[in-house]
């Protein structure tokens, strides 16, 4: 039977709210600003800026890096890290594959993941109140 722990005190900032705003915009134009005519299919900037050969990848994945740093300033614990590194990484790796990789993009969505991921745990926590 596992056992069930307690959640971990994070350092969550009293305007918190302020920075899950600023993160919430960033994720959305990152991820899901725009819409395909005639589609209910959603992108971003990461898909667009993905299309710049050999740079936009590495240019999408820093913003995806400052949301994980913001994160990671309050506190997050390593778990909650290694799930948003990964989806980074996943961005970052498949994302390099040329239109297979702008397809996923469009998809993966890895800033929403890394803020829902923030969310869940700030939610979570005892030090959130």
């Amino acid at each position: 039977m596992r056992q069930q722990t307690e959640p971990e005190i994070i350092d969550v900032p009293a305007d918190f709210e302020t920075l899950r705003a600023e993160l919430e915009s960033l994720a959305s134009l990152m991820d899901d600003r725009f819409r395909l005519p005639g589609t209910n299919i959603r992108f971003g900037l990461d898909a667009l800026i993905g299309l710049i050969p050999g740079v936009g990848d590495a240019i999408t994945s820093a913003v995806t890096l400052y949301i994980i740093s913001r994160a990671w300033s309050i506190g997050v614990p390593f778990h909650v890290k290694v799930q948003m590194i990964a989806n980074l990484g996943a961005d970052l790796v498949i994302g390099a594959i040329p239109f297979i990789g702008d397809l996923f993009d469009v998809a993966w969505r890895a800033n929403r993941k890394n803020l829902r991921l923030l969310q869940k745990h700030v939610d979570q926590s005892e030090g959130f109140r």
